[in-house]
Protein backbone atom coordinates (compact mmCIF):
# COMPACT_ATOMS: atom_id res chain seq x y z
CA UNK A 1 0.00 0.00 0.00
CA UNK A 2 1.28 3.46 -0.86
CA UNK A 3 1.90 5.73 2.14
CA UNK A 4 1.11 9.42 1.78
CA UNK A 5 0.63 11.41 4.95
CA UNK A 6 -2.48 13.59 4.87
CA UNK A 7 -2.22 16.87 6.75
CA UNK A 8 -4.00 20.17 7.02
CA UNK A 9 -1.70 22.79 5.54
CA UNK A 10 -2.67 25.24 8.28
CA UNK A 11 -1.25 22.86 10.89
CA UNK A 12 2.25 23.03 9.49
CA UNK A 13 4.75 24.33 11.99
CA UNK A 14 5.17 28.07 11.86
CA UNK A 15 2.13 28.82 9.72
CA UNK A 16 0.12 30.45 12.49
CA UNK A 17 2.40 33.48 12.72
CA UNK A 18 3.03 36.23 10.24
CA UNK A 19 6.71 36.53 9.45
CA UNK A 20 8.35 39.55 11.02
CA UNK A 21 10.01 42.25 8.97
CA UNK A 22 13.43 40.62 9.34
CA UNK A 23 12.21 37.07 8.77
CA UNK A 24 13.46 35.31 5.69
CA UNK A 25 10.59 34.87 3.22
CA UNK A 26 11.43 31.23 2.46
CA UNK A 27 11.20 29.39 -0.81
CA UNK A 28 8.55 27.61 -2.88
CA UNK A 29 9.70 25.06 -5.44
CA UNK A 30 7.15 23.81 -7.96
CA UNK A 31 8.49 20.47 -9.12
CA UNK A 32 7.20 19.31 -12.50
CA UNK A 33 7.70 15.89 -14.04
CA UNK A 34 6.94 14.33 -17.40
CA UNK A 35 4.64 11.32 -17.55
CA UNK A 36 6.60 10.23 -20.62
CA UNK A 37 9.67 9.51 -18.50
CA UNK A 38 9.76 6.56 -16.11
CA UNK A 39 8.83 7.63 -12.53
CA UNK A 40 11.79 8.01 -10.21
CA UNK A 41 14.14 9.22 -12.95
CA UNK A 42 14.55 12.74 -11.65
CA UNK A 43 17.29 15.29 -12.23
CA UNK A 44 19.97 15.84 -9.59
CA UNK A 45 18.74 19.41 -8.81
CA UNK A 46 15.29 17.91 -8.21
CA UNK A 47 16.63 15.37 -5.72
CA UNK A 48 18.64 18.12 -4.00
CA UNK A 49 15.51 20.26 -3.65
CA UNK A 50 13.48 17.35 -2.30
CA UNK A 51 16.09 16.34 0.27
CA UNK A 52 16.69 19.91 1.39
CA UNK A 53 13.01 20.84 1.75
CA UNK A 54 11.29 21.43 5.07
CA UNK A 55 8.04 20.15 3.59
CA UNK A 56 7.14 18.26 0.41
CA UNK A 57 3.50 18.53 -0.67
CA UNK A 58 1.45 16.83 -3.36
CA UNK A 59 -2.25 17.19 -4.03
CA UNK A 60 -2.50 13.82 -5.78
CA UNK A 61 -2.11 10.82 -3.50
CA UNK A 62 -1.86 8.58 -6.57
CA UNK A 63 0.94 10.57 -8.21
CA UNK A 64 3.26 8.05 -9.90
CA UNK A 65 6.36 9.67 -8.38
CA UNK A 66 5.29 9.20 -4.75
CA UNK A 67 6.33 5.54 -4.28
CA UNK A 68 9.82 6.39 -5.51
CA UNK A 69 10.09 9.45 -3.31
CA UNK A 70 9.02 7.38 -0.31
CA UNK A 71 11.57 4.69 -1.18
CA UNK A 72 14.24 7.41 -1.22
CA UNK A 73 13.21 8.51 2.28
CA UNK A 74 11.24 11.60 1.29
CA UNK A 75 8.10 12.25 3.37
CA UNK A 76 5.30 13.65 1.25
CA UNK A 77 2.25 15.34 2.77
CA UNK A 78 -0.92 15.07 0.71
CA UNK A 79 -2.31 18.60 0.67
CA UNK A 80 -3.83 21.15 -1.70
CA UNK A 81 -2.85 24.49 -0.19
CA UNK A 82 -4.10 27.81 -1.40
CA UNK A 83 -1.52 30.33 -2.52
CA UNK A 84 -1.77 32.19 0.80
CA UNK A 85 -1.45 28.99 2.82
CA UNK A 86 1.64 28.05 0.84
CA UNK A 87 3.20 31.45 1.43
CA UNK A 88 2.44 31.14 5.15
CA UNK A 89 4.03 27.69 5.23
CA UNK A 90 7.33 29.24 4.09
CA UNK A 91 7.47 31.63 7.07
CA UNK A 92 10.78 31.69 8.87
CA UNK A 93 12.81 30.84 5.82
CA UNK A 94 11.33 27.41 5.23
CA UNK A 95 11.48 25.68 1.86
CA UNK A 96 8.34 23.95 0.58
CA UNK A 97 8.46 21.72 -2.49
CA UNK A 98 5.19 21.14 -4.32
CA UNK A 99 5.18 18.05 -6.51
CA UNK A 100 2.93 19.21 -9.33
CA UNK A 101 0.12 17.07 -10.65
CA UNK A 102 -0.30 16.34 -14.34
CA UNK A 103 -2.20 19.60 -14.86
CA UNK A 104 0.74 21.62 -13.51
CA UNK A 105 -1.14 23.31 -10.59
CA UNK A 106 -2.55 26.25 -12.60
CA UNK A 107 -4.84 27.46 -9.80
CA UNK A 108 -1.94 27.54 -7.36
CA UNK A 109 0.43 29.36 -9.70
CA UNK A 110 -2.29 31.84 -10.67
CA UNK A 111 -2.95 32.51 -6.99
CA UNK A 112 0.73 33.08 -6.30
CA UNK A 113 0.90 35.48 -9.23
CA UNK A 114 -2.05 37.46 -7.84
CA UNK A 115 -0.44 37.66 -4.40
CA UNK A 116 2.85 38.80 -5.89
CA UNK A 117 1.09 41.43 -7.97
CA UNK A 118 -0.88 42.79 -5.03
CA UNK A 119 2.19 44.20 -3.31
CA UNK A 120 0.65 43.44 0.09
CA UNK A 121 2.43 40.14 0.76
CA UNK A 122 6.11 39.51 1.22
CA UNK A 123 6.56 36.65 -1.20
CA UNK A 124 8.93 33.73 -0.80
CA UNK A 125 11.36 32.92 -3.53
CA UNK A 126 9.45 31.10 -6.28
CA UNK A 127 11.14 28.54 -8.48
CA UNK A 128 9.83 26.29 -11.24
CA UNK A 129 12.04 23.21 -11.33
CA UNK A 130 11.52 20.65 -14.11
CA UNK A 131 12.51 17.34 -12.54
CA UNK A 132 12.36 15.37 -15.79
CA UNK A 133 12.33 16.40 -19.41
CA UNK A 134 10.76 14.96 -22.52
CA UNK A 135 13.26 13.51 -24.93
CA UNK A 136 12.88 14.25 -28.66
CA UNK A 137 10.05 12.12 -29.98
CA UNK A 138 8.40 11.74 -26.57
CA UNK A 139 5.02 12.87 -27.89
CA UNK A 140 4.99 9.77 -30.06
CA UNK A 141 4.21 7.87 -26.85
CA UNK A 142 1.05 9.97 -26.50
CA UNK A 143 0.07 9.11 -30.06
CA UNK A 144 0.48 5.39 -29.38
CA UNK A 145 -1.65 5.65 -26.22
CA UNK A 146 -4.36 7.66 -27.97
CA UNK A 147 -4.41 5.15 -30.83
CA UNK A 148 -4.76 2.27 -28.37
CA UNK A 149 -7.83 3.86 -26.83
CA UNK A 150 -9.40 4.79 -30.16
CA UNK A 151 -8.89 1.27 -31.47
CA UNK A 152 -10.60 -0.14 -28.37
CA UNK A 153 -13.47 2.32 -28.01
CA UNK A 154 -14.29 3.92 -31.38
CA UNK A 155 -16.99 2.03 -33.34
CA UNK A 156 -15.39 2.98 -36.68
CA UNK A 157 -11.70 2.59 -35.84
CA UNK A 158 -12.19 -0.72 -34.06
CA UNK A 159 -13.49 -2.30 -37.27
CA UNK A 160 -10.80 -1.09 -39.67
CA UNK A 161 -8.40 -3.43 -41.48
CA UNK A 162 -5.16 -2.94 -43.38
CA UNK A 163 -7.05 -3.41 -46.64
CA UNK A 164 -9.74 -0.91 -45.73
CA UNK A 165 -7.22 1.76 -44.76
CA UNK A 166 -4.94 1.32 -47.77
CA UNK A 167 -6.63 4.03 -49.83
CA UNK A 168 -6.18 6.55 -47.02
CA UNK A 169 -2.44 5.93 -46.98
CA UNK A 170 -2.26 6.81 -50.67
CA UNK A 171 -4.44 9.91 -50.21
CA UNK A 172 -2.41 11.17 -47.26
CA UNK A 173 0.85 10.67 -49.15
CA UNK A 174 -0.45 12.73 -52.07
CA UNK A 175 -1.66 15.47 -49.73
CA UNK A 176 1.79 15.54 -48.11
CA UNK A 177 3.44 15.98 -51.51
CA UNK A 178 0.99 18.76 -52.34
CA UNK A 179 1.83 20.58 -49.10
CA UNK A 180 5.55 20.29 -49.85
CA UNK A 181 5.19 21.62 -53.37
CA UNK A 182 2.92 24.45 -52.20
CA UNK A 183 5.48 25.53 -49.61
CA UNK A 184 2.80 25.71 -46.90
CA UNK A 185 4.60 25.03 -43.60
CA UNK A 186 1.47 24.72 -41.49
CA UNK A 187 -0.11 22.37 -43.98
CA UNK A 188 3.13 20.39 -44.16
CA UNK A 189 3.12 19.86 -40.38
CA UNK A 190 -0.50 18.70 -40.46
CA UNK A 191 -0.04 16.34 -43.40
CA UNK A 192 3.05 14.78 -41.81
CA UNK A 193 0.85 14.05 -38.81
CA UNK A 194 -1.76 12.42 -41.03
CA UNK A 195 0.88 10.21 -42.64
CA UNK A 196 2.26 9.32 -39.22
CA UNK A 197 -1.24 8.38 -38.10
CA UNK A 198 -1.43 5.84 -40.89
CA UNK A 199 1.76 4.18 -39.66
CA UNK A 200 0.57 4.03 -36.05
CA UNK A 201 -2.93 2.90 -37.04
CA UNK A 202 -1.66 0.03 -39.19
CA UNK A 203 0.83 -0.96 -36.48
CA UNK A 204 -1.96 -1.07 -33.90
CA UNK A 205 -4.09 -3.27 -36.16
CA UNK A 206 -1.10 -5.54 -36.73
CA UNK A 207 -0.88 -6.28 -33.00
CA UNK A 208 -4.16 -8.18 -33.25
CA UNK A 209 -3.08 -10.58 -35.98
CA UNK A 210 -3.42 -14.11 -34.55
CA UNK A 211 -0.56 -15.62 -36.57
CA UNK A 212 2.05 -12.90 -37.17
CA UNK A 213 1.45 -9.96 -34.81
CA UNK A 214 3.83 -7.02 -34.56
CA UNK A 215 3.70 -3.65 -32.84
CA UNK A 216 4.78 -0.09 -33.55
CA UNK A 217 7.94 -0.88 -31.57
CA UNK A 218 8.74 -3.66 -34.02
CA UNK A 219 8.16 -1.25 -36.89
CA UNK A 220 10.42 1.38 -35.35
CA UNK A 221 13.04 -1.20 -34.40
CA UNK A 222 13.12 -2.54 -37.93
CA UNK A 223 13.69 0.84 -39.54
CA UNK A 224 16.35 1.74 -36.96
CA UNK A 225 18.25 -1.45 -37.78
CA UNK A 226 17.89 -0.79 -41.49
CA UNK A 227 19.11 2.82 -41.23
CA UNK A 228 22.15 1.85 -39.20
CA UNK A 229 23.03 -0.96 -41.59
CA UNK A 230 22.63 1.23 -44.66
CA UNK A 231 24.74 4.06 -43.25
CA UNK A 232 28.10 2.41 -42.57
CA UNK A 233 29.74 5.79 -43.16
CA UNK A 234 27.89 7.09 -40.09
CA UNK A 235 27.73 4.06 -37.79
CA UNK A 236 30.62 2.02 -39.16
CA UNK A 237 34.11 2.31 -40.56
CA UNK A 238 33.33 3.21 -44.17
CA UNK A 239 33.59 6.73 -45.51
CA UNK A 240 31.40 8.79 -47.81
CA UNK A 241 32.43 12.20 -49.05
CA UNK A 242 29.64 12.90 -51.53
CA UNK A 243 25.93 12.19 -51.90
CA UNK A 244 26.88 9.78 -54.68
CA UNK A 245 29.03 7.81 -52.22
CA UNK A 246 26.10 7.64 -49.82
CA UNK A 247 23.78 6.38 -52.55
CA UNK A 248 26.31 3.73 -53.53
CA UNK A 249 26.48 2.52 -49.91
CA UNK A 250 22.70 2.46 -49.73
CA UNK A 251 22.22 0.50 -52.94
CA UNK A 252 24.97 -1.99 -52.10
CA UNK A 253 23.67 -2.77 -48.61
CA UNK A 254 20.09 -2.85 -49.89
CA UNK A 255 21.07 -5.40 -52.54
CA UNK A 256 22.78 -7.53 -49.87
CA UNK A 257 19.64 -7.42 -47.72
CA UNK A 258 17.08 -8.11 -50.42
CA UNK A 259 19.09 -10.56 -52.57
CA UNK A 260 16.91 -9.70 -55.55
CA UNK A 261 17.09 -11.49 -58.85
CA UNK A 262 16.35 -8.43 -60.98
CA UNK A 263 16.86 -4.69 -60.73
CA UNK A 264 13.11 -4.41 -61.23
CA UNK A 265 12.29 -6.34 -58.05
CA UNK A 266 10.69 -4.13 -55.43
CA UNK A 267 9.48 -1.50 -57.89
CA UNK A 268 5.74 -1.11 -57.17
CA UNK A 269 3.82 -1.31 -60.42
CA UNK A 270 0.80 0.42 -58.90
CA UNK A 271 2.51 3.81 -58.63
CA UNK A 272 1.74 6.61 -61.09
CA UNK A 273 2.96 5.88 -64.61
CA UNK A 274 5.58 8.62 -64.94
CA UNK A 275 7.06 7.74 -61.55
CA UNK A 276 7.13 4.08 -62.50
CA UNK A 277 8.89 4.78 -65.79
CA UNK A 278 11.45 7.03 -64.08
CA UNK A 279 12.09 4.44 -61.36
CA UNK A 280 12.75 1.68 -63.88
CA UNK A 281 15.07 3.96 -65.84
CA UNK A 282 16.91 4.84 -62.63
CA UNK A 283 17.34 1.19 -61.69
CA UNK A 284 18.70 0.38 -65.14
CA UNK A 285 21.11 3.32 -65.15
CA UNK A 286 22.39 2.58 -61.63
CA UNK A 287 22.96 -1.08 -62.51
CA UNK A 288 24.79 -0.10 -65.69
CA UNK A 289 22.30 -1.88 -67.94
CA UNK A 290 22.28 -0.40 -71.42
CA UNK A 291 18.84 -1.60 -72.49
CA UNK A 292 17.17 0.42 -75.27
CA UNK A 293 13.68 1.67 -74.54
CA UNK A 294 10.97 -0.35 -76.29
CA UNK A 295 9.63 1.26 -79.41
CA UNK A 296 5.98 1.32 -80.20
CA UNK A 297 3.05 3.37 -81.38
CA UNK A 298 1.13 5.74 -79.16
CA UNK A 299 1.53 8.32 -76.44
CA UNK A 300 2.52 5.72 -73.83
CA UNK A 301 5.87 5.07 -75.50
CA UNK A 302 6.40 8.79 -75.98
CA UNK A 303 5.76 9.39 -72.26
CA UNK A 304 8.13 6.54 -71.39
CA UNK A 305 10.90 8.17 -73.42
CA UNK A 306 10.20 11.56 -71.81
CA UNK A 307 10.26 10.05 -68.31
CA UNK A 308 13.55 8.25 -68.99
CA UNK A 309 15.09 11.43 -70.38
CA UNK A 310 13.93 13.45 -67.39
CA UNK A 311 15.37 10.89 -64.96
CA UNK A 312 18.71 10.95 -66.77
CA UNK A 313 18.74 14.75 -66.42
CA UNK A 314 17.99 14.55 -62.70
CA UNK A 315 14.39 15.72 -63.06
CA UNK A 316 11.42 14.11 -61.35
CA UNK A 317 8.91 13.80 -64.20
CA UNK A 318 5.94 13.47 -61.81
CA UNK A 319 6.86 16.70 -60.00
CA UNK A 320 7.53 18.46 -63.32
CA UNK A 321 4.16 17.42 -64.73
CA UNK A 322 2.35 18.45 -61.52
CA UNK A 323 3.98 21.87 -61.69
CA UNK A 324 2.87 22.25 -65.30
CA UNK A 325 -0.61 21.03 -64.42
CA UNK A 326 -0.88 23.59 -61.60
CA UNK A 327 0.08 26.32 -64.03
CA UNK A 328 -2.64 25.06 -66.39
CA UNK A 329 -5.14 25.01 -63.53
CA UNK A 330 -4.29 28.61 -62.65
CA UNK A 331 -4.72 29.64 -66.28
CA UNK A 332 -8.15 27.99 -66.38
CA UNK A 333 -9.23 29.71 -63.17
CA UNK A 334 -7.96 33.04 -64.50
CA UNK A 335 -9.99 32.53 -67.71
CA UNK A 336 -13.06 31.91 -65.53
CA UNK A 337 -12.37 35.00 -63.43
CA UNK A 338 -11.69 32.90 -60.33
CA UNK A 339 -8.83 33.72 -57.99
CA UNK A 340 -5.96 31.25 -58.23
Amino acid sequence: MRYVRCVDITSLEGTAQEPGPAAAPGRVVLLTTSHRVAPGLLSWPAWQALRGADRVLCADGAHPQLPYLREAGITVDEASPTAQELVDACAGGRTVVVVATGEGEPSLTDGLARLAGSGRVRMPELELLPASYDLPGARLLDLVQVMDRIRAECPWSSRQTHEGLAKYGIEEAYELVEAIEAGDREELREELGDVLLQVVFHSRIAEEDPEAPFSVDDVAGGIVTKLIHRHPHVFGDETAETPEDVKAHWLRTKAEEKQRESVTDGVPLGQPGLALAAKLASRARTAGLDVPLPRGEGVGYELLALAARAEADGIDPEAALRAAARAYRDALRAAEGVDA
